[in-house]
C-alpha cells in the first residue's frame, strides 16, 4: 500500500535518477499526465497504466489513491522534479484521509537546473523561480515576485513563459523586471530540454520579449547585474576569484 510520487527529470532515461528508475519498475501500476507516461513507456511493459490529459491533477491523485488502497504499490510520475511545481503536494493533501498509505517522494531534475546546465552557469548565485500561469496563482501576486526578485539583483528562472492564451506575459515579465534590470541583461531560454527538438539558445533580456520561439515548453532565464558570457556560455559569477 504504497505511493511513489517520482520527478523523471526533463525526459529520458539518461535525465533520470537511479533511485527514479527503481521506484517505476518496483511499483505494479505507473500513473501520470499522459505526455509523461509515454516518456517512461519503456518502463511500464507489464505494468497497469493509467493516465489522463492535462489539467486532471486532481483525477490523477485519486486514480493512484485507489490502486494503493486495492493493496498496490504505485509509481506517480511527473516531469521534473516531484517537489517543484510538481505533484508531491497535492498527492499528499489528496491523501490526507488515508495515513495508512505509505508515500514517497522520490525527487527529479527540474527544468532550472537542467536547463541551466545546456546554457552554462546561470545559476551559481541566488536566484528565484517563477512561474507565468495564472491558472493557480494571481497576475498581481506574479508581478509582485518578479518586480521583488529584480530589485534584490536575483536570477531569474522563469517556467511556464508562455501558450496560445498567455501569448504575451513573458513580454509583460521582462517589462517589469525592466525597472530593475538592464534590457541588455544576460539571458538564454532552453526549448524541450531532454527531449526532440532540443533547443539551446543565449540572447540578452530584451530578446525575450516578441519572441516567436518561446513556447509552454520552454524555460526561460534571465540573469542578475553580474552575469556574463564567457566563450558561448551563460555564466553568473559568485565570486570564487576574489577571494
Amino acid at each position: 500500500m504504497k505511493i511513489y510520487v517520482v520527478g523523471i527529470g526533463p525526459g529520458g532515461l539518461a535525465f533520470m535518477t537511479p533511485q527514479a528508475k527503481a521506484a517505476i519498475e518496483s511499483s505494479q501500476v505507473v500513473v501520470g499526465y499522459t505526455v509523461y507516461v509515454d516518456l517512461v513507456k519503456e518502463l511500464t511493459l507489464g505494468k497497469e497504466v493509467l493516465s489522463t490529459p492535462m489539467k486532471k491533477e486532481v483525477d490523477r491523485c485519486r486514480l493512484a489513491l485507489e490502486s494503493a488502497l486495492d493493496n498496490k504499490t504505485v509509481a506517480f510520475v511527473c516531469s521534473g522534479d516531484a517537489g517543484v511545481y510538481g505533484m508531491a503536494g497535492i498527492m499528499l493533501q489528496v491523501a490526507e484521509n488515508h495515513p495508512e498509505v505509505e508515500i514517497e517522494i522520490v525527487p527529479g531534475i527540474t527544468a532550472a537546473c537542467s536547463g541551466a546546465a545546456l546554457l552554462g552557469a546561470p545559476l551559481i548565485h541566488d536566484f528565484a523561480v517563477i512561474s507565468l500561469s495564472d491558472l493557480l496563482t494571481t497576475w498581481e501576486l506574479i508581478e509582485k515576485r518578479l518586480r521583488l526578485s529584480a530589485e534584490a539583483d536575483m536570477s531569474v528562472v522563469l517556467y511556464n513563459p508562455k501558450s496560445k492564451k498567455r501569448c504575451d506575459y513573458i513580454d509583460r515579465a521582462v517589462k517589469i523586471m525592466s525597472e530593475f534590470k538592464s534590457m541588455d541583461t544576460p539571458a538564454g531560454y532552453v526549448k524541450n530540454i531532454g527531449r526532440d527538438g532540443q533547443k539551446v539558445v543565449i540572447c540578452t533580456m530584451k530578446d525575450l520579449i516578441n519572441n516567436d520561439d518561446i513556447d509552454m515548453f520552454t524555460t526561460a532565464f534571465v540573469g542578475n547585474s553580474t552575469t556574463e558570457i564567457i566563450n558561448g556560455k551563460m555564466v553568473t559569477p559568485r565570486g570564487y576569484k576574489n577571494v
